[in-house]
């Protein structure tokens, strides 16, 4: 039986980012001149990541996190490499938000109405399998109707709740993920991303200079927005 987390109420300290190794970033030759504000310096050859401005990063993001929180509105989660895809899933669903690890969906805020179509689609198919709906059709077809649900369930499960397009995305690794930052940009809709040393940072509204390969790193960043996300849902609104 998972154990309930205790939520975070403040940044994690200098010295937890330290043991995750969130200050690691790239080798010096591969890095990205828009993170330079962010490098402390460089140790064997590999970036260091400023930890005293990722603390000053996260407190902005935590500020924008309360308040689209405060205004009921809905901030999805995004990462799709392989060590962060089981994080993501996890804390989005302990915080109750939306998220997607397998791929982005192409035109999810450009073109929505296609998105919700998909996710219709899926639950149509599950509604009537569960129904027996589909008993009436020969073992190949069912075969294929649950080909076709296990697909539709691996692409949109995470958001199968979503009834319109998230106030805000958190990204982790903007640099995987530059079709989402695009349609981000141009639907005006706020980027926290997680930005290791060598990221373009342009049109992230709350970088987060971090480590993005790093598992401890991930669960420690990850676990704490959803932390922030917890702790704003349970704060009253103040008038």
């Amino acid at each position: 039986m998972e154990v309930e987390r205790k939520i975070m109420t403040k940044i994690p300290s200098i010295l937890e980012m330290l043991q995750a190794g969130v200050h690691f970033g790239h080798e010096s030759g591969r890095w990205h001149p828009k993170m330079e504000p962010y490098i402390y310096g460089v140790r064997n050859g590999v970036h260091i990541i400023d930890l005293e401005k990722t603390e000053e990063c996260l407190a902005r993001a935590q500020e924008f996190i309360k308040k689209v929180v405060a205004k009921n509105g809905t901030i999805l989660f995004l990462g799709t490499k392989k060590q962060v895809q089981p994080v993501i899933t996890a804390e989005a669903q302990r915080c109750g938000v939306p998220y997607l690890t397998l791929r982005w969906i192409g035109g999810f805020f450009t073109n929505f109405p296609v998105v919700v179509r998909i996710i219709q689609k899926y639950k149509d198919l599950v509604r009537k399998r569960d129904a027996g709906e589909l008993n009436k059709y020969t073992k190949k077809e069912q075969l294929d109707f649950e080909k076709e649900i296990q697909r539709l369930q691996e692409l949109v499960y995470g958001v199968k709740d979503l009834e319109k397009v998230p106030d805000a995305i958190f990204v982790w690794d903007v640099r995987s993920q530059k079709t989402a930052i695009a349609e981000a940009i141009t639907k005006k809709i706020p980027i926290i991303g997680i930005c290791d040393t060598n990221c373009k940072t342009e049109g992230i509204d709350y970088v987060i200079p971090c480590n993005d390969d790093a598992t401890k790193a991930i669960k420690l960043i990850i676990a704490y927005i959803a932390d922030c996300i917890l702790e704003a849902k349970q704060t009253p609104i103040k008038n």
